[in-house]
């Protein structure tokens, strides 16, 4: 057994990237794999410094799902998946969509599964060519966990999700992008650098803003207009009422003063 770490974190300036790194299992979803990565990205999270998070994995693969090996039969008992989903996945996925963090979720090879549901679940994803996403339950006779059922139909439409979940067929990173899954496809040898371009823009927005804009966006899909409208407003308040805002006021001003005088 390996005493690799199951996520391997780098610090880096004004963001942390993260690789789930279990390669020889494709980066598959086990017990310590759920705890150590949920357990980093709570630490970044308690990091002022740190804006974004950088997900991504090692090897060939972005994640391939549960880790089927973890899984056991006993004559008589009948298993209870919902355990590990209400123990392990969905704080995981409610951590990404909830933390003040940008996740920025770059997909170099396969996402199945649950992993597919973990980087649909990311703010901003991209990923390589080579890259696809496969609702792969069916095949063994599941549903999609890990919000699933709830990001892929607000993401490509009910038709496509049915059609995707039922049949389990893959969906290529370019096929991806143009439905609007996914933020973009781009060269195999360009997924890290345009992924660390995204991390190092938003490390340079206020933090703040970034966070209340999560929170309006997870809030819409439940929202009627009229409750969105009052919710945008009470969040404006709390952006206007940052320092950041003033401070970028006051640059702009400035920046635009020197220009009328140039």
């Amino acid at each position: 057994m390996s005493d690799a770490p199951n996520v391997l974190v780098e610090r880096r300036d004004g963001y942390r990237r993260l690789a789930l790194n279990r390669p020889e299992r494709l980066n598959a979803f086990d017990r310590e794999l759920h705890a150590e990565l949920i357990a980093a990205l709570r630490e970044a999270e308690r990091d002022p410094a740190c804006r974004a998070v950088l997900l991504t994995g090692s090897g060939r693969a972005f994640c391939a799902g549960q880790d089927l090996t973890e899984r056991t039969f006993v004559d008589g008992v009948t298993p209870d998946l919902s355990e590990n989903l209400v123990e392990r996945y969905n704080p995981l996925v409610s951590c990404i969509r909830s933390t003040r963090l940008a996740i920025v979720a770059a997909v170099n090879g396969v996402a199945a599964g649950a992993g597919a549901s973990v980087a649909l679940a990311c703010d901003i994803v991209v990923a390589a060519r080579s890259a696809k996403f496969v609702q792969s339950f069916s095949r063994i006779g599941l549903i999609p966990d890990a919000g699933g059922t709830w990001t892929l139909p607000r993401l490509i439409g009910d038709a496509r999700a049915r059609a995707l979940v039922m049949l389990a067929q893959p969906v290529d990173a370019e096929l991806a992008a143009d439905w609007g899954m996914i933020w973009k496809a781009v060269d195999d040898d360009a997924l890290e650098t345009e992924a660390a371009t995204i991390c190092e823009t938003l490390a340079t927005v206020p933090g703040e803003a970034l966070a209340l804009a999560k929170r309006a966006l997870l809030a819409s899909a439940g929202n009627s207009l009229k409750e969105q409208l009052s919710l945008e407003a009470s969040l404006q308040r709390l952006a206007g009422a940052h320092p950041d805002y003033r401070a970028a006021v006051e640059a702009f001003r400035s920046r635009s003063v020197r220009r009328s005088g140039s």
